[in-house]
């Protein structure tokens, strides 16, 4: 993977910030990283875990990078700032969740699939991914997903 200068890293940040782009794995400097984090991103584009055949995107639009939308109709912000308000308190659960442990949960519910293992590369990826997306949003533990 090419590894882009500062200027064409700061022109792709502001034209996927403005939407302009699909989501795209923009150079981290390091090689496995830049591979974890395109994983990530094929896998929430294209694994059904298993499932009922739904993948990520089935619910969480244009790499999660646009606000969603649930089987029954409910709307769901993107995920562009999921990765900077991780963990939080689920109060239907009664405790902390990390966000691994939201991917595992959507995996399972959602897709109805079999969730990646903790420590497995599959959900390391996922969660590499939606890192990438979050890469200078505010950290803001229990914050509102945007």
């Amino acid at each position: 993977m090419k590894i882009l200068n500062k200027h064409a890293l700061a022109s792709f940040v502001l034209l996927a910030a403005a939407g302009l782009l699909a989501p795209a794995v923009a150079a981290a400097g390091e090689p496995q990283l830049d591979q974890a984090v395109q994983q990530g991103k094929d896998l929430f584009s294209h694994a059904t875990f298993g499932g009922n055949g739904k993948v990520c995107e089935s619910c969480h639009l244009a790499g999660g990078t646009k606000p969603g939308q649930l089987p029954n109709g409910k709307a769901i912000p993107s995920l562009n700032n999921a990765a900077a308000i991780f963990p939080r308190f689920n109060p239907k659960a009664n405790k902390v969740v990390t966000l691994g442990e939201q991917v595992r949960n959507c995996v399972a519910k959602a897709l109805q699939g079999n969730p990646p293992e903790y420590g497995s590369a599959e959900l390391n990826a996922i969660v590499s991914y939606l890192t990438f997306l979050a890469q200078g949003k505010p950290v803001d533990m229990g914050g509102k997903p945007q």
